[in-house]
């Protein structure tokens, strides 16, 4: 099992995309921007993730692959024995190649003679001889959060009727809370419930790419970022920015809505001098890659200095279109 488990992610994930009519059906369409061309349409077909399991010595082994789109016919893919991250990866190594289009397929070149090729939705891997060594299918994760209503006591800062509890606050035509927003009412130790989505720019790279990041009292960032499929450090989504990479890299692909759950304890005061640290727990798409995190310091870009006072809710316009939703607060007594 493990020499074929190798074969095929040590091997980079050979892949051989198949761009066509029967590969067109688009499961993300609802929230494909309407601004994308020709080319990048149908990369944001190929990009996500994928899942399978390889049958090997008489045991079922489970992983999945991450594609990413890089633009200009680009793509990189990244491989996961056990499963995805947070569904099955045991966090060990992972297994990466780059591919690009090549007479109308995705091709990821690599040793053994292994491809793979995607049609209706899945990802059928062939060894050298041709014969099927597996099926991953493409899969759309939900966070298990996502939507969730708030509860008795919950301030509710937005839920798509108005942007009027942000100081500037922008609504989209379609009614989703626009970045560059400072929540009016100011709060101490809270729990928050919210809800983003990155743009899809598969040109773009790093801290360009899909850049935002909500800010507790003004003073702390849990970054956003699209970083699907990247290493997840702390300056990447779900890290505390310059503080603390998270656990695992949650982040799902771009046009994706994911949610942050975040537990939040205000630092403490005495005679005007800080006597604790203010700490966070943060869940990313349902997943703890926070687990009670003392900040030390105000994080980088900061708006509010960091003080006793309670401080706003702040995400961070960074350039770029991310876009956030059902927003709430539950003070902590």
């Amino acid at each position: 099992m493990l020499r074929v488990t190798s074969l095929l992610l040590a091997s980079a994930l050979l892949l051989s995309t198949t761009l066509s009519a029967q590969a067109a059906k688009d499961p993300n369409k609802a929230t494909k921007s309407p601004a994308m061309s020709p080319a990048d349409a149908e990369a944001f077909k190929v990009q996500g993730e994928y899942v399978g399991t390889l049958s090997a010595d008489g045991k079922e082994t489970k992983f999945g692959a991450q594609i990413i789109a890089l633009g200009e016919g680009k793509f990189h893919a990244v491989g996961y024995v056990g499963g995805l991250p947070g569904e099955g990866w045991d966090g060990g190594e992972k297994h990466e190649a780059d591919g690009k289009t090549k007479d109308g397929q995705v091709v990821f070149e690599g040793n053994e003679g292994v491809t793979a090729v995607v049609k209706d939705e899945a990802l059928t891997v062939k060894g050298a001889d041709g014969n099927v060594v597996t099926t991953l299918k493409k899969v759309l994760r939900k966070g298990p959060t996502l939507g969730a209503k708030p509860p008795e006591g919950a301030i509710v800062l937005f839920d798509g009727t108005s942007a009027d509890k942000f100081q500037g606050g922008k609504m989209t035509e379609d009614g989703l809370l626009m970045e560059g927003d400072t929540s009016k009412q100011k709060f101490q130790s809270y729990t928050i419930h919210l809800e983003f989505r990155t743009p899809f720019e598969p040109k773009n790279r790093g801290q360009g790419r899909g850049n935002s990041g909500y800010y507790c009292q003004g003073r702390y960032e849990v970054q956003i970022l699209d970083s699907f499929g990247l290493k997840g450090e702390n300056n990447e989504c779900g890290g505390i920015y310059g503080v603390s990479k998270p656990l695992v890299n949650m982040c799902y692909p771009p046009m994706s809505w994911q949610t942050y759950d975040v537990d939040f304890t205000a630092a403490e005061y005495k005679d005007g001098k800080k006597v604790k640290n203010a700490r966070m727990t943060v869940r990313h798409n349902g997943v703890p890659v926070q687990k009670d995190v003392e900040v030390p310091k105000g994080t980088t870009a900061h708006p509010v200095p960091e003080g006793p006072e309670p401080g706003p809710v702040y995400l961070q316009n960074h350039g770029n279109p991310v876009r956030f939703r059902n927003i709430w607060v539950l003070e902590k007594k």
